[in-house]
Order: C-alpha cells, then sequence, then structure tokens
C-alpha cells in the first residue's frame, strides 16, 4: 500500500523544524561563547519558535494515526460469521490496511462503528480529503427487552493512537477550526453462520454492509432481510 502523502505532511513539517531547531541552538551557542549576548537571546527566541513549532506539528501528526483518507465509497472491512453457540457466534474482522480482528459477539446482529472527520471548505480546497477511522464491532438484539436485559458484546478493533483527531477536536474545539464535522457511522447485519459480509464508508461519510457473496445473499432472503 503506498504511503498517504498528505497524512504524512504534519510528521515531515515536525522533521524540518526539528532540524531548523537543532541548527538554531548551534548558533545559540556559538553566539553565546563569542560574548554576543544579544544576538545569542536573540536566536534563542526562534529557538523556541521552531521547538513550539515542530511538537504542534508532531502531536498533529499523531492525532492522524490510524485514520485514512476518504476518497470516495471505499473498501473498509470484510466480515465472516461463524455461529459457536446459541447466539454465540466469532467473526473474522479483515480491515482495509491488511489486518484483521478476531472477536466474540452474542446477538442477532453484528454492528460495525466508525469515526468520520470532514474538514472546512477552505481546508478542501488546499487538497484536504475526509478521514475516517474503524472503532469497534458489537452485538445487537433485535428485540428490546432482551437488549436492556442482556449485557452488551463489544470489541474495540483498528487499535488507538496517542492522540486521536476526533477526542482533541471535542475537547479544544477552538484549536481546530478547519475541522468542519466530527460524527460516527455505524452499519449492521444479521448474524448468520457461514455468512460473508463487505462494508464501505461512502464519501458522505456513511457506512453501507453488502453481502460478499452469492452464498450469504441467499441466506439473507431465507430469512427475509
Amino acid at each position: 500500500m503506498l504511503p498517504d502523502i498528505p497524512a504524512l505532511l504534519p510528521a515531515i513539517a515536525a522533521a524540518i523544524f526539528a532540524l531548523a531547531a537543532l541548527l538554531q541552538s548551534f548558533a545559540v551557542r556559538r553566539r553565546w561563547r563569542q560574548r554576543r549576548r544579544l544576538s545569542a537571546c536573540h536566536r534563542s527566541a526562534w529557538l523556541l519558535v521552531l521547538l513550539s513549532l515542530a511538537l504542534l506539528a508532531c502531536l498533529l501528526s499523531l492525532s492522524l494515526d490510524g485514520y485514512r483518507r476518504l476518497l470516495a465509497e471505499q473498501p473498509v472491512a470484510q466480515i465472516g460469521v461463524r455461529a459457536f453457540g446459541p447466539q454465540q457466534w466469532a467473526l473474522r474482522v479483515d480491515l482495509a490496511d491488511g489486518t484483521h480482528e478476531s472477536v466474540q459477539l452474542s446477538g442477532d446482529d453484528w454492528q460495525l462503528d466508525a469515526r468520520v472527520i470532514k474538514w472546512t471548505p477552505r481546508a478542501v480546497s488546499l487538497g484536504a480529503q475526509p478521514l475516517y477511522r474503524v472503532e469497534r464491532i458489537s452485538g445487537r438484539w433485535r428485540d428490546t427487552a432482551k437488549a436492556q436485559s442482556t449485557p452488551p458484546s463489544i470489541a474495540a478493533i483498528g487499535g488507538d493512537g496517542v492522540l486521536d483527531l476526533w477526542q482533541l477536536k471535542r475537547r479544544y474545539p477552538a484549536w481546530l477550526p478547519w475541522v468542519d464535522a466530527d460524527f460516527g457511522s455505524a452499519a449492521y447485519m444479521p448474524l448468520i453462520d457461514g455468512a460473508r459480509y463487505e462494508v464501505t464508508l461512502a464519501a458522505a461519510g456513511g457506512l453501507i454492509a453488502r453481502p460478499a457473496d452469492a452464498q450469504t445473499k441467499a441466506k439473507l432472503d431465507a430469512v427475509d432481510w
């Protein structure tokens, strides 16, 4: 898979600012040894600015970790289902980045949740693309009383970065004015033994679940889904 160049830009910027700060630190030391105190203080001020910019770029790079660009309707996951007991299911979730997760759920349906981030029109005009991140998969009971009386089965998938742009936007909205919208999207389908599903994310930001093969479609037709 080719690297996502826009997602690498904050990391590249952090490296450039850090290198510039390192060079500036040498200049500060040299001027201090030459007893050019005023010039050394001036260089020190620039050193602090460059270090701050490097830190901010590094934090932005970390906050984007785990997110992927959403260019069109894009594959998100393939889900295979196997029964191992009454309404007990083993699922294999193959993610678009080539990794996979094995989880166990109980319920009538599975539900996959993702986070979506969209940018302001100005950011979009500069090349920013919507981002998504798979968050978790859970079991879903169709009967309301059953759902209220039975603890849900939930598994986190996709992993978490050190920082998360989603959480930063919610905690410090004024810091990220270029983020236009951040929301969750979910899709669910029946848990049927032997079924395989594919999940995609539309450019508008909504998850879409479909049968991955003709056999699964026939199984869904048999239960009037």
